[in-house]
Parts: structure tokens; C-alpha cells; sequence
């Protein structure tokens, strides 16, 4: 049986006192027995639940047309308690059971629903019986079960009668005499938390229930209830729900994405009930998990506050238990030694903090907090620069809502009331919510910089480095959190949530501000307020009448339609959400083809928001009948094709489940490691990722012993490394000294102070340039900057009868040579100086910078281990690392003239990963490069600065083309046959074209008269042709044919071109120089670059060919890999991309 989507009702459940037992109390009171009005037992009275109405049919596979899961059901034994003779009453009186009735009843309720507590919850003061009428009265619950899963329920204590119209033995009570009250309980159980939605139900309900006769007072809860299970949930996104429950007219909103959650109260709550300062208190308790008690004379108050709170840590999510309402029994859950999130009544205050200990204490009536042993709080406080940010953006907020309507009138109708009340909270919630989560990233910023997401680990040591001495005892607090092991987790699965967007549009900012002075001055988030649409159901059917259902149904799946017809198709996300509904509403109502249908639609509009599981539930499902019609429509098999690869790839992943899940904090280790354990080591530390570079630490630190490394080396080597980029940083230079150097320049190391040919002082190096940090009154001498340098060796200086070591450096531009007695440092300095000098004459004959922040590292891993060994063979294990000097000796360094002429710069994708990745496709936009890395990672960097700017996932396969069809689509074709569409606005991949069955290779775009198209080919033969507005295939394709064609192959070094009219051979061959084959190739005004691979060597070239002369006119050699990709940019440059023994980007000038 198909799984059915989640409706807004779970179930709803009556709570009251029996009658039987009414009417005893109601005769005691008519005789005057009662001396007091007892405090009664409530039990569950009834249980309604979905579905409501079935089709009566022999088959199988019938659904019953309710918005809810299929819902496996037991009994819940209900205690009727007739056994005993007799029942003591509070008074002493006896009553005597002379019916005969069965011992038990049973009522049928959903297999995970538990009941047990649910008539303390509903009346968690006691149910109390009252001689006169009393105020409705709500409240709210949730329920969590085993998994965390939680429920959400709405109560309302409503007072009716006792006997109101009752007839028994023929004879109709005489009420005339003092009439008592009872409460029943309406509690409404839903899987998503409408709290506000599920009050005005309530509240409707009860319009209805107060003029009902006893009678029909089941039949008229049971109605209701079958109409809420009529109302499907709105999708995520900017669609709205809405429905007329009379008097009022009910929204329910939509979530803003699939990850984020209903967010249906009023988010300023906390805002009024405390201070600024005290609510940072409350959120600091949360985060570092403590045994927080909430305490209010008011029960719903409670359940708000508490919910609100948690809202506010998104997306960190509370992982304790939680009861936000606990009734007077349940008191000594309060005894429990775990974190936790409980809300008791005001008055048992003095009752929890007396019995209990280490509690946080928050008193919401009164804005107080305090701890059970004392009237303050002696917990870390949050980051002071986060802390005053938040109540900077905070003081802005307008809470009261009757300030905004001074200037209106008195509103007449109330629905419209309503709705502007609604519109207003819907702004303050937005506010709120984008400072709350302002806060959270300024708390957590740059925790996604110590994650290796390789072996998933986080280094939590060297996080902490970066955090202020005054915020250190609240992150190590925080660090050891579930909140915040889950919040760990979804950064290394890369989850793209509210977090991490917000994190990556101020990133650039960031990086501008020291890490205290930016969450001072980080600017105001301004979030455009998105539209919203609001889909309105059509009025409610008889519920329980299957026929009206049915039609029911039918009307809400043609006012879909007409949304759906009347919505233009740029406006593609709320096409998504009306496909959505469309397709909940067919699937209860057994129509699964047009369903399918409906959701294979999400593929082209909104693919973020397709419900696997429900449509996998579906193809399950599928009869045969009904399999071989869907067979026969080419989009449903489709679908049915993906759905099938889908689940073997979930199969595929099943046995890695915890991979997905695990978080590692890095640990020194503590044995011996041999190579692989040391690489893996280094790489989750942090010092380094390269492959390469790691296989040479390796080999300095086992010079002269066996080839493993010992946890006592590795722990002083460790240590070394981390001090001296400690001190690196702690490194503060005067003003006279700073102009002198460039704004991105850093001193990382420094010489002892020494005497030099320039005068006394201390060496200095950065990344561009040595200087002399003058002693006394500190000031700049220019040394030489490395590009400058011409000779580097070492030398000694005279001393009365000494020779002592010193470092001589003869510059470019300079007669006299500059000398250094460092003494001991002297031979390590040579190292370092020597690296330095060759990585930046790589950097400026390759035009990368990348070999220059190699270098950089190569020096400063030379120090640490001469630090480390501090034995005779200390230098020459440092030597080791002397990556580039040993090219610079050992292999010419020479880039060839028209190479050199031609390249104007080098990027690196693979910098940050452990070995270099092939780039599989190129593509260049205004102001962006578009690089494809394996597996389609996507990377995108700023045109300008060559800066990475954003990192998407496109599915889990290789891309082969990438097109830009519009100002916001960009088209990638991959080896799993789909056509993944990313917003280049929105930077997010939520549209796919799956029409082809075979693998995608190649794209193109051009305009048709007035209608742009689009064409692709896949691996198979077939090119389809695409309207670019709709995504639809449109038309046959008809090629413009020009009068040549060229082609390559990628095991020849021959370049064919063929004359289009006749294509039985090439009428023209141009044999490649020296080249094994060609991988790509594309025309530049008139020329055609050609990327390809060397045949003497593995080595990558470009050849470029004149188009009119076919003549090779340059042969250029950028890469240590083919030539795998190649795009132009605006016929002003070209850029190559290699393969992974390269896996660098070069940019080139077009002559």
C-alpha cells in the first residue's frame, strides 16, 4: 500500500471524566452529599484519527482518501474500573455498581500515538469540577518518542454542563436545583507544530459544540476531525494554505525550505517576557545543554516561550528531552541527571528549587533566572562582540503591534482583521528570525575552516586558538554538546542550510575585519520579504461520506489546475508548489498515475522539494494494470526508471550510513605511525592537506632511523608548528613599518636579533620579501624581495680570532652584498631563503601564486622540524622540503618564450583538497569561471580577483558540458543522463531535464526567430531541442550549418576538417607536433585552440590554428597533465583546464 503524504491532523482526542461517574457525582450534589467539589481522574473518552470513510472494495491496494500516513492501529485499553462493588468518593460516600457492563472498551488509535500521559498533559492542574461556567481555556504540547521524532498538540479545557439534556431509566434530570460543571479536554495531535492554525480550529469547534445537544456531541468532535484530515499541508516555500472552518477563515504556512521548520506562533514572545541581557542568559543555558526548568501561572505561555527559544537556535537543534508542560504528576522528571527542557506551573517554584540541585531556573511571568542554589547564574556567558550585536539589532524591533494601527480605523470584518494581524507578525517573525540567526553565525563563524571533511574530523584545539581569552570557557563548554555535535555534522555533509548561506554572504566582509571587530561592525542583513501566495481549499464536504469526498477532491484538483494554467512559467518555484499540492491531492484520492505525473513535474521547476520517499511509495504501489500504462507514457517511465536507480544507489550507500553521521575530534596519536597512518594524521591536523608535500615531512622526520614516526616526535613537532603560527600572529609592527609592506603581507618568522651588513636587528620574512626589523627604535630596512635575489649562500663572518656563520644575499640592482651572522640559524635560513627564491621565480614564470604559498609552507614545515629533531641531522632533514630549490637544480626552469608571452595567470581549484583533481569542463560568464571537478563538484570564482566565491554539489557524477542559456540558468550535462539547472542567483541546483538516456554530451544555445532554444546531444545519438521559458522539448532540430567542421580525436595527433556538403572525408589534415591526441577544442575569432597531451611527454599543449590558413600558429605548454577542458572569455582570453596530475586552470591572452 502506497504510503500516504503526512494532513494536518494525527488525531484528535476527547479527555474528560466518564458519564457514569457524572451522574453519580451529580446526584451526590443534588442530595447535598458533596462538601467539596472533588479532584477527578481524567481519562480518554474519545479517539478520532484518520482515515474516516474507505471504499468499500475487495482490493488491495485502496487508499483511504485522507491526508495522512497508513497508519497501522491497536487498542488502547480503556479502564472503566466496574470490577470493584463499590468506589469510595472524595466525601466518604459509597457508590454502588449495579450495572452490568463490560470491564474494558476499546478504542482504536494509530500504532505510534501514546496516550498513556495524555489526560495529565490536558489537564495538568487536575481536572476539577466547577458550580459555575468558566473561560475556555488553551494550551500546547509536544511529544517525542524514542527517535526524537516530535508531535505537537493543541488543547482546549472547555466547561459543559454535567447532564445537559440527559434522559435516564425514561426520565429527564431536573437541573433546577445548583448545576455543576465538568471540563473535557479537545486536543488536537498534529506532526507539524500549527499551533496558531490549530487554535482557530479549536475555536471554531467550539462554536459549534456550545448550542449541541449531549447527543451529538461525539458526531459533531468526529466531523471535525474528518475535515482536518481533509486538509493536505502546504509544501515548502512561498505557498500558503488556507481553508473556511466558519466562523473563521484558517492559513496554514509553509515552511521557507525543506530543511527549516513551521513556524506558526508569535516569535516575539520571549522579547516581552525578558530582557535582552536575561534572553542571551536563556539562549547561553541552551547551548551548553543545561537542566533548564521553565516556570508560568500560565500553561500556554510555556509551550510558546520554550518553543520560540529553540526557534531562535536554528539551525542548531535541541537534541534533550523536552517537555514543555509538565503536569503536578510528573514532577520528578525533574530528578533526571540529563540535560533537559522542561515547564512546570509557577507555583511549584519553591517546591523544584528546595528538592533539587544544579538547576537553571527561568521564571517567564517575571523575566527572572536564576540557578536552584542561588538567586544568579555562574554559566559562560555568550561571546561579548555576538552578545552586542544581538541587542543592537534588537533595540530596532517594534513589538507592539497597536503602535502600527494608531492611524486606521475601527476593522468591521473580522477575518480581515485577522489577516492583517497575521501579515504584521509574519514581518516581526522574519526580523527575529534573521537576528537570531545573525547571532548563531557570529558565534559559530569559521568553525567550517578546522573541518577536514575527508575523515570528518574537527579540530576543535586550534578553534579555540581563534576565539577571544574572555569567550574560551563558554566554547569549551559548547564544543562538548549533542547541539552541537549535530550542528558539527551537518557542516561536514556540507548541508546547505540558513547557516551556511548567511555564513557565505558575509564571508567576504568578514575576511576584510579582524575576528572581534566584525561582529561589532558586520552591516545590517537586509532579507527581501519574498511574495507569498495563498492557495484557498474549497468548502468542506459532508466528511464522512465517501461520494462527497471523492468530489471533494476532484473540485481542489481543478482549482490546481486553473493555478496552475493562470501561473506564468518564469515563475517556475510556485508552478513547483501547485504540482506539489496537486500531486498530495491525487494520491489520496487513488488517482497514482496523474500523481506521478504531477511529481515528475517538481523535476523541471523545483526539484528541491520532490518527496522521494512518497513517490517511491507510489511506484511500489503501482498495479499491473496501471504499471503498463504508465509504461506507455514516456515521462512516467522515465520516472519510474530514476525511481528504480535511485533505490539501488540507496543500497549502495546503506552499508556507509555512519560515515554520514560520524564526527572525530582531532587526537595526537599515540603509537608509531607508518606513512599512510601519518598522512592521514597531518591531514586531520590541519598543517597541511598535499599528498606530496606530507611524503616529504615524512621523509625528514624518519632521517636516519626507521621510516615511522613516534607519538612523542609527532607531539613536539606538533606543538612547534602550532607555537610558531601562534607567534606568527602575535607579530604587531609599527606604523613606519607597515607602509612599507603590502596590506596582505605577514611577518612569519622571525631571526633572533642579529648583527648584519645593514645595521642590528632582527631578520623578517613574508610571503613577498625579506626585511630588518631595526633594534631600539624599531624601523624597516628593505633586505630584497625574493623575485630580486641572485645568489644565496652561506658564508662567515670574522670575529677577533671566530669565523661566525652568516647568510650573504647578492641582489639584483644592488652592488654591495648583504650579510647576516645568524650563527646557528644560519644554515636553516639558507633553507628557507633558497625555497622561498624558487618558489617565486615558478610563480612568475607560471603566472601562479599557488607555488609561492607552497614554498611559504615548505620553509616554515622546514622549521618546525629542525625545532623538532635538534640533532646534527636536523638540517638535513629539513632539506628534505626543498621542493622547489631541488626543480630549480635538477630540471630546467625555463617556460618557453611564446608560453610565457601568452599566459597571463594560473589558478588552482584542488588548493584545498588532499591530492589535485581533473577539471572536466570549463565555462565563463560575466565576472565568473565556472570550473567542473570530479564526482560534479562545481566551483565558482570571482573573474576579477580568481577568488572562489561559492561550491555547489551537481549531482554524484562526472559533468561533460556546461552552457549559460540565460542571465540566470546555467545548463550541465552529466554521465548519469540529466541536465541539472543551477540559479546563478540564488547559487542553488534545483532543476533537472531528464528526458535523455544516455549519458550528455554536449550543449549549445541560439535564438530561433524571437525564441531562444536550446540543443543537447547525449551519448546515445539523439540531440533534443529545448524552449529555454518552459523546458520543454519544442521541435525537431534544424542545425545551421556553416561550410566546416573540425574535428580532433583523442588518440590521434591529427586535426581533421571536412566541407559540410560533402562529408565523405576531410578535405583538409593538419598533423599535430609532437601530440599523442586532443581532448577538446573551440574557435576564438579566427583562430581554433586545441587542448591535447604531449607524446614525448605526459605534459599538456595548446595548439592554435588560423582558421583560414589551417596553419598551426603558436604551441603552447601550461600544464603537467592533457588538456581536458577549454572556454573562452568574451574572445579575450581562453582558459585550460588539465587533468588531475595537474588540475590547474591557465588563463590566456588571445592575440
Amino acid at each position: 500500500m502506497a504510503e500516504l503524504p503526512s494532513g494536518l491532523l494525527e488525531a484528535c482526542v476527547v479527555v474528560g471524566v466518564p458519564s457514569d461517574k457524572l451522574r453519580d457525582l451529580y446526584q451526590l450534589q443534588q442530595q447535598s452529599k458533596l462538601n467539596e467539589l472533588p479532584l477527578l481522574e481524567a481519562e480518554v473518552l474519545q479517539v478520532h484519527a484518520p482515515p474516516f470513510v474507505s471504499k468499500e472494495t475487495n482490493s488491495s491496494q485502496s487508499i483511504g482518501p485522507a491526508f495522512s500516513r497508513v497508519q497501522r492501529r491497536r487498542s488502547f485499553i480503556k479502564k472503566k474500573r466496574r470490577d470493584r462493588a463499590a468506589e469510595v468518593l472524595p466525601n466518604g460516600e459509597t457508590t454502588n455498581r449495579t450495572e452490568a457492563s463490560s470491564a474494558t472498551e476499546d478504542i482504536s488509535v494509530p500504532k505510534d500515538l501514546d496516550l498513556i500521559a495524555l489526560p495529565q498533559l490536558c489537564f495538568p492542574d487536575g481536572l476539577q469540577l466547577a458550580n459555575e461556567q468558566r473561560e475556555d481555556s488553551y494550551h500546547f504540547l509536544v511529544f517525542t518518542d524514542l527517535f526524537g521524532n516530535r508531535t505537537h498538540g493543541v488543547v482546549v479545557q472547555y466547561y459543559r454542563s454535567c447532564l445537559e439534556g440527559a434522559v435516564q431509566n425514561g426520565h429527564r434530570w431536573n437541573s433546577s436545583k445548583s448545576r455543576l460543571y465538568t471540563p473535557f479536554a479537545m486536543c488536537v495531535i498534529s506532526k507539524f507544530p500549527y499551533y496558531n492554525a490549530l487554535k482557530d480550529c479549536l475555536s471554531c469547534l467550539l462554536v459549534q459544540l456550545r448550542p449541541a445537544r449531549q447527543a451529538d456531541f461525539e458526531e459533531t468532535i468526529k466531523e471535525f476531525s474528518a475535515k482536518l484530515s481533509l486538509v493536505p499541508l502546504p509544501p515548502p516555500g512561498q505557498l500558503h494554505v488556507s481553508f473556511n472552518l466558519r466562523p473563521l477563515n484558517v492559513v496554514l504556512p509553509s515552511r521557507e525550505d525543506q530543511d527549516s521548520p513551521v513556524i506558526d506562533i508569535d516569535l516575539h514572545l520571549p522579547f516581552l517576557c525578558f530582557t535582552h541581557t536575561t534572553l542571551l542568559q536563556v539562549l547561553s543555558c541552551l547551548l551548553q545543554e543545561q537542566r533548564l526548568v521553565f516556570f508560568s501561572a500560565d500553561w500556554a505561555r510555556l509551550t510558546l516561550v520554550a518553543e520560540s527559544l529553540l526557534l531562535y537556535l536554528q539551525p542548531l537543534s535541541w537534541q534533550q528531552p523536552y517537555v514543555p508542560v509538565l503536569a503536578r504528576g510528573m514532577l520528578d522528571f525533574l530528578m533526571a541527571p540529563t540535560a533537559f527542557l522542561m515547564g512546570c506551573h509557577i507555583s511549584h517554584f519553591d517546591e523544584v528549587a528546595a528538592e533539587t540541585e544544579e538547576l537553571i531556573l527561568v521564571n517567564v511571568d517575571d523575566g527572572i533566572i536564576q540557578s536552584s542554589c542561588s538567586e544568579t547564574i555562574d554559566l559562560p556567558a555568550i561571546p561579548l562582540a555576538a552578545a552586542e550585536s544581538f541587542m543592537s539589532r534588537a533595540e530596532c524591533l517594534q513589538l507592539h503591534y497597536d503602535l502600527e494601527l494608531c492611524h486606521l480605523g475601527a476593522g468591521t470584518d473580522a477575518n480581515a482583521l485577522r489577516c492583517q494581524r497575521r501579515e504584521w507578525q509574519t514581518r516581526r517573525n522574519t526580523e527575529i528570525q534573521n537576528i537570531a540567526l545573525e547571532l548563531v553565525v557570529n558565534i559559530f563563524r569559521g568553525v567550517q575552516d578546522f573541518l577536514n571533511h575527508e575523515h570528518r574530523v574537527f579540530n576543535s584545539e586550534e578553534f579555540l586558538r581563534t576565539r577571544e581569552p574572555a569567550d574560551q570557557s563558554f566554547y569549551k563548554k559548547v564544543l562538548e554538546t549533542h547541539i552541537f555535535h549535530s550542528f558539527l555534522r551537518d557542516r561536514l555533509n556540507r548541508k546547505r542550510d540558513t547557516f551556511s548561506r548567511m555564513e557565505q554572504n558575509t564571508r567576504n566582509y568578514a575576511h576584510s575585519q579582524t575576528f572581534s571587530n566584525l561582529l561589532c561592525h558586520l552591516p545590517g542583513l537586509k532579507f527581501p520579504q519574498k511574495a507569498v501566495k495563498v492557495f484557498r481549499l474549497p468548502e468542506f464536504p459532508p466528511p464522512l461520506a465517501y461520494h462527497y469526498v471523492q468530489n471533494y477532491y476532484s473540485d481542489m484538483v481543478s482549482s490546481l489546475g486553473k493555478a496552475i494554467n493562470a501561473t506564468p512559467t518564469d515563475e517556475s518555484a510556485l508552478l513547483a508548489r501547485y504540482h506539489y499540492l496537486r500531486g498530495l491531492v491525487n494520491t489520496v484520492s487513488n488517482r497514482r498515475l496523474d500523481a506521478l505525473e504531477d511529481f515528475q513535474s517538481l523535476y523541471k521547476t523545483d526539484s528541491d522539494i520532490f518527496p522521494s520517499q512518497m513517490v517511491k511509495s507510489l511506484v511500489d504501489s503501482l498495479p499491473e494494470g496501471e504499471r503498463l500504462q504508465a509504461d506507455k507514457r514516456p515521462e512516467l517511465k522515465r520516472l519510474i526508471s530514476q525511481v528504480k536507480r535511485d533505490q539501488e544507489r540507496e543500497r549502495a550507500r546503506n552499508g556507509n550510513w555512519h560515515e554520514e553521521d560520524a564526527v572525530k575530534r582531532f587526537k595526537l596519536p599515540k603509537k608509531y605511525m607508518q606513512l599512510g597512518e601519518f598522512v592521514k594524521c597531518i591531514q586531520e591536523s590541519g598543517i597541511v592537506k598535499d599528498q606530496g608535500t606530507i611524503h616529504r615531512l615524512f621523509d625528514a622526520l624518519t632521517v636516519g632511523h626507521q621510516k615511522q614516526v613516534g607519538p612523542e616526535l609527532f607531539r613536539v613537532f606538533y606543538t612547534i608548528w602550532k607555537e610558531t603560527e601562534a607567534e606568527a600572529q602575535e607579530v604587531c609592527l609599527p606604523a613606519s613599518v607597515l607602509e612599507h609592506i603590502e596590506p596582505s603581507e605577514c611577518v612569519f618568522k622571525l631571526s633572533s636579533s642579529v648583527k648584519t651588513s645593514r645595521g642590528v636587528g632582527k631578520i623578517a620574512m613574508t610571503q613577498r620579501r625579506l626585511f630588518l626589523l631595526t633594534d631600539g627604535r624599531p624601523g624597516y630596512v628593505e633586505v630584497a624581495q625574493y623575485r630580486d635575489l641572485q645568489e644565496v649562500k652561506v658564508s662567515s663572518a670574522p670575529f677577533l680570532l671566530l669565523r661566525i656563520p652568516s647568510l650573504k644575499l647578492r641582489v639584483q640592482g644592488r652592488k654591495e652584498t648583504f650579510e647576516a651572522n645568524l650563527k646557528t640559524e644560519t644554515e636553516l635560513w639558507n633553507l628557507m631563503v633558497k625555497e622561498m627564491w624558487a618558489g617565486r621565480n615558478m610563480a612568475d614564470q607560471h603566472k601562479d601564486p599557488q607555488y609561492m604559498q607552497q614554498a611559504l609552507t615548505n620553509a616554515l614545515l622546514m622549521d618546525a622540524v629542525v625545532g623538532s629533531l635538534q640533532s646534527n641531522k636536523a638540517i638535513y632533514a629539513a632539506s628534505k622540503l626543498a621542493h622547489f630549490d631541488r626543480i630549480k637544480m635538477e630540471v630546467p626552469m625555463m617556460v618557453p618564450k611564446t608560453t610565457a608571452e601568452t599566459l597571463k595567470h594560473k589558478i588552482n581549484p584542488s588548493v584545498e583538497l588532499a591530492a589535485p583533481q581533473a577539471v572536466d569542463v570549463l565555462l565563463y560568464t560575466p565576472g565568473q569561471l565556472w570550473v567542473s571537478v570530479s564526482m560534479g563538484k562545481v566551483m565558482v570564482f570571482d573573474a576579477s580577483s580568481w577568488s572562489l566565491t561559492h561550491t555547489c554539489h551537481v549531482g554524484n557524477a562526472r559533468l561533460n558540458c556546461m552552457l549559460g542559456v540565460d542571465k540566470d540558468q546555467i545548463w550541465m550535462g552529466s554521465e548519469d543522463s540529466v541536465i541539472y539547472i543551477i540559479s546563478m542567483v540564488a547559487m542553488v541546483c534545483n532543476r533537472q531535464l531528464t528526458e535523455h538516456r544516455a549519458e550528455v554530451t554536449g550543449l549549445a544555445v541560439q535564438m530561433f526567430f524571437s525564441q531562444k532554444v536550446a540543443y543537447s546531444c547525449s551519448a546515445e545519438g539523439s540531440v533534443m531541442v529545448w524552449d529555454v521559458a518552459t523546458l520543454q522539448v519544442s521541435f525537431k532540430p534544424t542545425l545551421c550549418y556553416k561550410e566546416e567542421l573540425w574535428s580532433v580525436c583523442m588518440d590521434s595527433g591529427e586535426v581533421c576538417i571536412w566541407h559540410i556538403k560533402d562529408t565523405t572525408k576531410p578535405y583538409h589534415r593538419v598533423a599535430l607536433q609532437d601530440c599523442s591526441g586532443c581532448y577538446c577544442v573551440i574557435k576564438v575569432k579566427n583562430q581554433v585552440w586545441i587542448g591535447g597531451v604531449g607524446r614525448s611527454s605526459t605534459k599538456g599543449k595548446i595548439y592554435i590554428l588560423d582558421t583560414e590558413r589551417h596553419q598551426i600558429l603558436k604551441e603552447l605548454h601550461g600544464h603537467n597533465d592533457k588538456v581536458t577542458a577549454i572556454c573562452s572569455a568574451e574572445d579575450r582570453y581562453v582558459l585550460s583546464g588539465a587533468g588531475k596530475h595537474d588540475g590547474k586552470v591557465a588563463i590566456w591572452k588571445v592575440e
